[in-house]
């Protein structure tokens, strides 16, 4: 169980998209939590990417390591 405050106007819009989607409040925040925690892994994910990439190569090298010239 988990109980948070919003401010108003954060309180007014989630009531709106609750009346647009037909939904209650609780599963719009549940939703709005997993796509950000979702995100969030993505974000750590690319980091580490990045962290083991080594250096760059001009466009000429890799098309020519794809075999596009000749």
């Amino acid at each position: 169980m988990l109980a948070i405050r919003l401010e108003e106007e954060l309180e007014r819009q989630l009531d709106l998209l609750v009346k647009a989607r037909g939904s209650n409040r609780s599963a719009i925040v549940r939703e709005a939590i997993v796509r950000y925690l979702e995100d969030n892994e993505d974000l750590e994910l690319a980091r580490l990417a990045l962290t083991g990439m080594s250096g760059s190569k001009s466009i000429a090298a890799v098309r020519k390591d794809l075999g596009l010239d000749s």
